[in-house]
């Protein structure tokens, strides 16, 4: 219907030109307005809302996904059913905040130079007045509403004394940041807490703990966001909305009720495969993207024997968040918007729970980069897979396309429209993600490629080795497709932006810095 109204408006405008010619062609002349108005009318009224779920840390332990044979999300699972699901989507950087930064902005990590979980973008000069998706499809008619954890922390969000009226418009200056939505939910939380931590880890970061212990999925910060959002659902939705609800869980902790844990009994609990020569042919740089971290590696995890409590905890959390997107499903059927309402779930990046010898992030890796990514709705054929390379990045460019916006300029993902029509539609471009300046890692339907900043190269064939056990970059077989990747990498590689912390890896000069810190080349790779 969008695409019709503009021919259809012509042609009445062109009908009622020759009418007025004559007086006895006013009368018909002044209904043909009315009818083509009301054509226009209807046109934009049939605009698709959008509901967006983001999920924290969550790699593709999915059950449609397949990344882990016993994980159980029935919910997601059936959106992916009635939707197209993309196999082989990447995130733009495997840390928190660069990637939504760049998700919801449609810039690239290397464009900006936010790598770190600080700064937040719209404290940067050249970035502070960037139009991002949700004020977009505003500017354009929608009512946005944001729950839980869409952008880093509180990134994003007014602060706690700031009132919340409802705005006429998104870009309301609130203390000097923009207004990222209209209207806001309750913010990310962990909810409950055990009174000290379960597990002592090396590094005593309260976060990184994990496991179970008495409490209510009521009393949970992921609960209250799906309640906010469907008490929305359940409102006054007559406006094209655009809905974002941004769940906490698997990030650590990783704390779930005993029901959950029930999922996953712990004497027929899958390990995730790894090789403990893994890393023999990956070069040392690999390392330095993430030297020094709260997140234990596999040697703690094995000697303390919490690698099987670990791994039963995520699967937990991941089918406690399946849950969660359960209920915002049911509430949008309820309330009759099931078939005029685009659903698009996606993570921000992966999570290793062992593999690569580490658990975490902060990788180029499969197991960091690879993330659930479903649409589902209006324009979204059903039932379909793509296995064509896609990234965090196309969410934008492909919503403003399936809502029937204007193109936004400036964006570097690529519609995704082609795909969604029809799942094996070709794609030219790779998925790329982005950890700290000049590291990249491509990633196409066979390859996945990896380039540090010191000139240092992984090369594996997704095919024949989908855990990335055997490097081929020193091969020489490979180097004509290293060659062909390596002419894919970005080429702008910005610097990390002013006020750039944590998780920081600077290689300027030649000399490698973390978070600070320098890194000598005879340092010892930290164990724990």
């Amino acid at each position: 219907m969008r695409q019709a109204t503009e021919p259809m408006r012509e042609a009445a405008e062109r009908r009622m030109a020759s009418l007025a010619s004559s007086a006895k062609g006013l009368s018909l002349v002044a209904c043909l307005l009315g009818l083509a108005s009301m054509r226009v009318a209807t046109a934009a009224d049939a605009r698709p809302n959008v509901l967006f779920i983001a999920i924290d840390d969550q790699n593709d332990w999915i059950g449609c996904l397949g990344g882990h044979p016993q994980v159980q999300t029935p919910h997601i699972d059936r959106l992916a059913a009635r939707g197209t699901l993309f196999t082989n989507a990447h995130c733009q950087s495997p840390l928190c905040n660069p990637s939504r930064t760049s998700l919801m902005t449609g810039l690239r990590p290397s464009t900006t130079g936010i790598y770190g979980l600080a700064p937040w973008f719209r404290d940067l000069e050249e970035w502070k007045d960037v139009v991002c998706l949700p004020q977009y499809l505003a500017e354009h008619g929608y009512r946005t509403y944001s729950g839980g954890k869409i952008y880093h922390g509180r990134y994003g969000r007014p602060r706690p004394s700031a009132a919340q009226p409802r705005a006429p418009s998104p870009r309301v200056a609130i203390r000097g940041l923009a207004r990222e939505f209209d209207e806001y939910g309750p913010p990310s939380s962990v909810g409950a807490k055990p009174p000290h931590k379960l597990v002592e880890t090396p590094n005593p970061h309260p976060l990184v703990d994990w496991g179970v212990f008495p409490h209510k999925d009521e009393d949970k910060g992921d609960w209250k966001v799906a309640s906010w959002a469907v008490e929305t659902l359940q409102g006054d939705m007559s406006e094209p909305f655009f809905l974002a609800a941004g769940f906490f869980l698997p990030h650590v902790p990783c704390y779930a009720t005993q029901k959950w844990f029930d999922l996953y009994p712990a004497d027929s609990l899958l390990l995730p495969p790894v090789r403990h020569d893994d890393r023999d042919d990956t070069p040392r740089f690999s390392w330095y993207l993430h030297w020094k971290l709260p997140e234990p590696r596999l040697k703690f995890l094995e000697e303390a024997g919490q690698w099987s409590n670990l791994v039963r905890s995520y699967l937990a959390c991941t089918s406690f968040v399946d849950s969660q997107v359960g209920r915002i499903l049911a509430a949008l059927e309820q309330g009759g918007h099931a078939d005029d309402t685009i659903v698009v779930l996606w993570s921000d990046h992966g999570w290793h729970l062992g593999e690569k010898l580490i658990t975490g992030k902060n990788t180029l890796w499969d197991r960091s980069t690879r993330v659930p990514l479903i649409f589902a709705g209006p324009g979204v054929s059903s039932g379909a897979r793509c296995y064509q390379p896609a990234e965090l990045l196309d969410i934008y460019p492909t919503l403003v396309d399936l809502c029937g916006l204007p193109a936004k300029e400036g964006l570097e993902g690529h519609s995704l429209v082609p795909q969604l029509e029809r799942a094996n539609t070709l794609r030219k471009w790779p998925a790329i993600t982005t950890h700290n300046q000049n590291n990249h890692g491509l990633r196409t339907a066979r390859w996945r490629y990896i380039r540090y900043a010191d000139g240092s190269e992984e090369l594996y064939d997704m095919l024949a080795d989908p855990n990335e056990f055997d490097n081929l970059a020193t091969n020489s077989l490979y180097g004509d497709v290293i060659a062909d990747l390596r002419g894919q990498l970005p080429q702008v590689n910005a610097h990390a932006a002013p006020g750039s912390k944590h998780r920081i890896l600077l290689y300027d000069e030649d000399e490698p810095n973390w978070e600070g810190e320098a890194i000598a080349p005879d340092d010892p790779i930290p164990e724990l």
